[in-house]
């Protein structure tokens, strides 16, 4: 009786075709949204905002990317690491060589670059897929790491080879990178981005090209003899997942670390962001913000658990036992429910639809 669409006519296709077409789905999205933009900054303090909420969105929008790329157009990616280091890069050569741009301009250029970038090293997928396109992209991944290491011109032959991401304003005298930015404002961008990406992502899936990316995953041969065009079709979807990743990655420098350092984007961090979405669930929008939840939350509570239950273990103890248990939980987890938790919020609200009746 409380989640049910029993009643909720439709009288326009326009109606019929919205992203939530039912009420309650509508009500709970508002609400999130108040919730993130209104309580968040209000109840947490800097140490959470900085430490758990920014790195959540950064890898939400990271995980949105390759999963539009792996679980809806079904092609392999180890490169996400690389090109989040492309997307941050170039956000740090646009801010620098254009001092006066608008940082939501420089997000987007980083993007474009990082899309370019992503459809180049996407040409392979065209005659290889699978496993031996995943190795093509894991090339992609240490070319683009060791050409950010090697080439001081995008680090603006700095000697140390780490530089800071440059201050920039929003509007006024508010920054959003920088000694001046505050946790709240750096927050509130990263989220006002990844909740316009992520309507975005959501309506370009239920497009006629999301259609097509999963007719290529499905089954690419049926989908070429109906008439799609597997060049087009999985370059776009390269373009598009890399234009995310490049975005989060620049994210990640100037808002969350406030560095831009080719060390943070190694191989470790492609299967981060691969292990989210395949936990959060392949081809599902709210997959990849659960999935980054899980991966972010879980070690946080491994390592404070013996505090809570009162026993005393030292520091490389606690570090090795979290590698143990979090391997364990994501083995088992896959066992139980491969199909991501996603899967289980999708059963949850089918269940709650028939409730309070039996079934």
């Amino acid at each position: 009786m409380i989640y049910r669409e029993a009643g909720q006519f439709k009288t326009s296709y326009a109606a019929d075709q919205a992203i939530f077409p039912i009420r309650q789905d509508r009500i709970g999205v508002a609400l999130i949204l108040l919730v993130a933009f209104f309580g968040v900054p209000f109840a947490a303090n800097d140490y959470f905002l900085s430490t758990i909420f920014l790195p959540f969105l950064v890898f939400s929008l990271a995980a949105l990317g390759l999963n539009i790329l792996t679980g809806y157009c079904g092609q392999l990616s180890l490169g996400t690491g690389g090109f989040m280091a492309t997307g941050a890069f170039a956000a740090y050569k646009f801010a620098t060589a254009f001092p006066d741009m608008h940082i939501v301009f420089v997000l987007i250029c980083a993007g474009l670059a990082t899309a370019g970038v992503g459809m180049l090293f996407g040409l392979p997928s065209l005659r290889i897929k699978g496993f031996y396109l995943a190795v093509a992209t894991l090339a992609a991944q240490f070319f683009l790491i060791w050409l950010f290491v090697k080439v001081p011109w995008f680090t603006n032959y700095s000697p140390s080879g780490v530089i800071s991401a440059p201050p920039m304003k929003l509007w006024g005298d508010v920054w959003v990178t920088g000694t001046g930015a505050t946790a709240a404002t750096r927050y509130l961008f990263c989220l006002s981005v990844v909740a316009v990406l992520a309507m975005l992502a959501k309506n370009m899936v239920r497009s006629s090209i999301g259609r097509e990316w999963m007719a290529i995953r499905d089954m690419d041969i049926a989908a070429e003899i109906i008439g799609i065009r597997p060049l087009r079709t999985k370059l776009i979807a390269f373009g598009v997942s890399s234009f995310y990743c490049g975005i989060a990655g620049a994210l990640w420098a100037f808002c969350y670390t406030g560095s831009v350092e080719p060390g943070a984007f190694e191989i470790s961090r492609s299967f981060q962001i691969l292990f989210m979405v395949i936990i959060g669930g392949l081809g599902s929008i709210v997959g990849c913000f659960l999935g980054a939840a899980f991966i972010i939350l879980l070690p946080i509570f491994l390592s404070n658990a013996p505090a809570l239950v009162g026993l005393s273990i030292s520091v490389a103890t606690v570090s090795h036992m979290e590698a143990m248990v979090f391997g364990a939980l994501i083995i088992f987890f896959l066992v139980v429910e491969p199909h991501g938790l996603a899967r289980l919020w999708q059963i949850a609200k089918e269940k709650l639809r028939l409730w309070p009746f039996p079934h």
